[in-house]
C-alpha cells in the first residue's frame, strides 16, 4: 500500500534507533507518535521429535498502524486474530519481530521499538507502558503497593526514600485510591481497586502512550464504567494517547476514537469509530458490530445477528486468497484466489475488501 507518512520503512539504508524526522506527515496537522511499518511475528512450529521449524504461525502478518498524540486506537477482532501479540510487540516484549516501530520520543527523537540500544530502551520503557488484563495475576502478592506502584520509578528513573512514597501515594491518589493504602497488599483490594493498582503502576512514571490490553475484560460490569471513565478522565489530565485492545465492541464504541480490526494477523478495516461503526465495509466488521447489545429495546429486532461459519483457519496455514473467504457469505471465486490489499475507499476509511464499494452492509442502527 502507499505510504501513510514520511517515516522510512524499515530496513531503509541509514534510519537508525535515535534518528530523527522533523517532516509533517502527509495527511495530518502532526507528525505521528507512534507507527508500526510491516510489522511481522512469526512463531515457528516445531514437530515433535524433530528440531528443525515445520510450519511459522503468522500471528501478526505485515501490520501498518498509525497513532496520533491524544487519541484511542481500538485494535478488536476475534480471540487468536493476533492484537495482544501486536500489543506486546509495540511494547518491545517479543523477539522476531520484524518490521519496524517507529515512536517520536518526549525529546522529538524518532526511535525504532525494534532496534532499541541500552539507553533508548531504559527511555522507551518510561514512555510507553502497559495495563494488563488480570488485575490479579499482574501484581506480586508478596509486595506493598508502595513496592508495585513504585518499582517503575526505581528501576527506571532512580527514585528512592521520602521522594518514591510521596509520588507513589501522589498517582494512587490520582486512581481513586488512599495515600494510607500505601502498606497494604493487593489482596486487601477487590478486582476494580487492584486495577485502579496496574493503571497506577503503568502511569507512574509519566508515560506517554499506554497499551490497554484487555483492560476491564476481567472486571464485574458494574465496575467496567467506572475504569474506562478513569481511563478518559487520565487522559485528559495527563494527555495519554491509548492503544485499546479488546474483543468488546460495545467497550470499544465507548472509550475509542479510531478502530482498527484485526482477523488471521491482518488489520482487515480502519476507520473513525462513528463510520466504522454506522457504515462498516467488511464483512468480518459486519459480523462483529451485529453482537454489539443495543440498549434501546426498540431498536433490538431491526437487526439480525450474522454467525460466522465454521472455525478460524489455522495462521500456520492461511487460506489463500482473503483470509476471510472461507467464512464470507459475500465470497467470490475471485477472493479465492487474490488477496485484497488494504487500501482506502473513503477518506480515513481503509478495507481489505474486493467488494467494499458494492456491498451494503449493515450498521448499528
Amino acid at each position: 500500500m502507499p505510504a501513510e507518512t514520511d517515516i522510512p520503512a524499515a530496513g531503509t539504508p541509514g534510519v537508525h534507533a535515535g534518528a530523527a524526522d522533523d517532516t509533517a506527515t502527509q495527511g495530518h496537522g502532526e507528525p505521528a507518535l507512534l507507527e508500526t511499518r510491516g510489522l511481522e511475528v512469526h512463531f515457528p512450529v516445531r514437530r515433535r521429535g524433530l528440531r528443525r521449524t515445520a510450519q511459522m504461525v503468522r500471528a501478526v502478518d505485515g501490520v501498518d498502524l498509525r497513532l496520533d498524540h491524544g487519541e484511542t486506537l481500538g485494535l478488536v477482532g476475534e480471540s487468536g486474530c493476533g492484537k495482544t501479540t501486536l500489543g506486546s510487540a509495540v511494547l518491545g516484549l517479543r523477539s522476531g519481530v520484524r518490521g519496524a516501530v517507529y515512536y517520536r520520543s518526549g525529546q522529538g527523537r524518532l526511535l525504532d521499538a525494534t532496534r532499541l540500544g541500552s539507553a533508548d530502551l531504559a527511555e522507551y520503557r518510561q514512555e510507553v507502558r502497559m495495563i494488563f488484563q488480570d488485575p490479579h495475576a499482574s501484581l506480586n502478592p508478596r509486595l506493598t503497593l508502595l513496592d508495585l506502584v513504585g518499582e517503575p520509578l526505581r528501576v527506571l528513573q532512580g527514585v528512592g526514600g521520602a521522594e518514591l512514597e510521596e509520588r507513589v501515594a501522589g498517582i494512587l491518589e490520582r486512581v481513586g485510591l488512599r495515600r494510607d493504602h500505601l502498606r497494604r497488599y493487593p489482596h486487601a483490594f477487590s478486582g476494580g481497586e487492584r486495577q485502579r493498582v496496574s493503571i497506577a503502576r503503568a502511569l507512574v512514571p509519566g508515560p506517554r502512550l499506554v497499551v490497554a490490553d484487555e483492560a476491564v475484560s476481567a472486571l464485574d460490569v458494574s465496575v467496567r464504567s467506572q475504569i474506562l471513565n478513569l481511563l478518559q478522565d487520565l487522559q485528559d489530565e495527563m494527555g495519554l494517547t491509548y492503544l485499546f485492545v479488546s474483543h468488546d465492541l460495545s467497550v470499544v464504541e465507548h472509550v475509542c476514537t479510531r478502530v482498527a480490526v484485526m482477523y488471521l494477523g491482518r488489520v482487515v478495516e480502519q476507520a473513525d469509530t462513528s463510520e466504522l461503526y454506522g457504515h462498516p465495509r467488511h464483512p468480518y466488521t459486519e459480523a462483529l458490530i451485529s453482537a454489539v447489545p443495543v440498549p434501546d429495546p426498540r431498536l433490538r429486532g431491526r437487526r439480525e445477528r450474522i454467525r460466522l461459519t465454521g472455525e478460524l483457519p489455522d495462521p500456520a496455514s492461511p487460506p489463500s486468497g482473503c483470509p476471510f473467504h472461507t467464512r464470507c457469505g459475500y465470497a467470490t471465486e475471485r477472493c479465492a484466489i487474490d488477496r485484497p490489499p488494504l487500501r482506502e475507499i473513503t477518506p480515513g476509511h481503509r478495507v481489505a475488501c474486493h467488494h467494499a464499494e458494492e456491498l451494503s452492509l449493515a450498521g448499528l442502527p
